[in-house]
């Protein structure tokens, strides 16, 4: 079958539908992913049909396995990179992009900390029982309960992103008779090649401390907060943090980043005659969504920001700080799938710039209260049929949800099989970041269960929600 004139450009029409890992196209699907002799997607060992059957649809299945050993690699890679410069690497999860008390104890479990940017999602670390010592609060408007419970808790880093939280922190440890161990989140003007909504670093955002003086200011907010931590009794500066974006494959973005933060620590070190100890270079590198994204390794991440660093550090006259990085996407993104249910399809001629042909819409029993991405950031992703294999011809198809939004859509370009049928599976890979974590009632619809599959094996991680669950909150029941 040629290529639909529709579809773009680096979309190629699969040789075999069934293919779960095409030759030269990025992994897309968990490592335990396969096909059973009847054609059945399986997770973990797992048939699809059964968790749909068992748990309904839509759902969301992660490979515990598949997070695990993620988490582990970049743990090993940055461990081994940085052991020769300052004794290895701190590895944070990043938990707004997926986090329960089982995610958070599977990563402790892996040697990871967790980052936290809420005080909702600190309250799921403790009750897992992750040390408090391992976590770090994350936020640009923290509340003062928030600051405060952070303190009395003895984190093990709070990021500071503006000098009123500076001066917040300063004030609520000393009236506690505490020591608040801080970071400082700067934006070093790096702009990253993502998409606008999710690039951090640039200055016009809302995330942290500018490292360039305003007009006619004696010296950068940056500069300043680190001279306010310094002279404050209740402070322990603990370093500088940064984060350019997400979804970032160039390496260049990450290693400008670490050149600007430590040429910083250079100037803090000859101004007040201190090294500060570590240096957190965010995270945001990016998955496989589809056949057009080419991700690296947490090896060719963590050796080539070894070498910027160990430059950067020689050329200032500084050691090493001890690092950290922040790989939450990395991680749980290609460990999950999202399975659906099919429901109506039609067909459409469609004409535009590039010609004229044939789309499918083929609906799906969720949508983007369940996956918000393509509708914040016109995120693609792929799907595949699941249930069954199937030898019929390739068609152009948009999944979309049940929503009423004309942009509910799921997934925007994708050969589908064209004998595909209602009560038919389909199966969204690289679902496990901010999909569940972004997920809402939107038309009161129940967000979905989490499972887990491992060895054959399921495990609820989050119930789904019920419609007595929706109407729980509503006070007028029953009135």
């Amino acid at each position: 079958m040629t290529a639909s004139p529709l579809a773009p450009g680096w979309l190629t029409v699969p040789a075999d539908l069934n293919e779960l890992r095409p030759q030269g196209k990025p992994e897309l699907f968990p490592a335990s992913a396969a096909r059973t002799d009847q054609g059945e997607l399986s997770i973990g060992g797992v048939g699809v049909a059964a968790l749909a059957a068992q748990f309904g649809t839509p759902l969301y299945v992660v490979d515990e396995a598949d997070l695990r050993a993620r988490a582990r690699s970049f743990k090993s890679a940055y461990d081994a990179a940085f052991a020769p410069l300052c004794g290895g690497a701190d590895v944070y999860y990043a938990g707004k992009v997926f986090l329960n008390t089982s995610v958070a104890r599977w990563v402790s479990e892996e040697g990871l900390r967790l980052d936290t940017a809420s005080g909702g999602e600190l309250a799921v670390a403790l009750a897992a029982g992750v040390e408090p010592a391992n976590i770090g609060l994350h936020g640009n408007n923290k509340s003062d309960q928030e600051i405060e419970r952070a303190l009395s808790l003895g984190l093990g880093r709070i990021i500071a992103d503006s000098l009123d939280e500076v001066d917040r922190l300063a004030a609520a440890a000393g009236r506690l008779g505490l020591t608040a161990n801080v970071m400082l989140r700067l934006t070093p003007g790096v702009h990253a090649s993502t998409h606008e909504f999710i690039a951090t670093a640039h200055e016009d955002q809302k995330f942290g401390l500018s490292m360039v003086a305003l007009p006619g200011a004696e010296r950068s907010d940056a500069a300043e907060a680190v001279r306010r931590c310094l002279d404050a009794e209740s402070v322990n500066l603990l370093g500088l943090h940064c984060h350019i974006g997400s979804q970032i494959f160039e390496a260049e973005g990450f290693g400008e980043a670490a050149r600007r933060l430590i040429t910083f620590l250079g100037q803090v070190r000859n101004e007040h005659g201190v090294q500060l100890p570590e240096l957190d270079l965010g995270g945001g590198y990016g998955i496989a969504y589809t056949e057009q994204d080419r991700p690296s390794t947490p090896e060719r991440l963590a050796a080539g920001l070894a070498d910027v660093v160990s430059a950067a550090c020689q050329s200032v006259g500084i050691d090493v700080p001890r690092i950290s990085i922040e790989p939450g996407r990395a991680i749980a993104g290609p460990a999950g799938i999202t399975l659906y249910g099919v429901g109506v399809q039609k067909d459409v001629q469609v004409s535009d710039d590039a010609g004229q042909g044939l789309r499918r819409y083929v609906a799906v029993d969720g949508g983007m209260s369940d996956n918000a991405r393509p509708v914040l950031y016109d995120a693609d992703y792929s799907a595949i049929l699941a249930s069954r294999s199937s030898g019929a011809d390739a068609m152009l198809s948009r999944v979309v949800g049940k929503h009423c939004e004309s942009g509910d859509i799921v997934v925007r370009d994708v050969y589908l099989p064209a004998d595909l049928r209602r009560g038919d599976l389909l199966a969204v890979p690289a679902t496990g970041a901010y999909c569940w974590s972004l997920g809402s009632n939107y038309n009161y619809l129940p967000r979905p269960a989490v499972v887990a599959v491992l060895d054959g094996q399921v495990k609820v991680m989050v119930r789904g929600e019920t419609e007595t669950d929706l109407l729980s909150r509503d006070t007028g029941v029953g009135a």
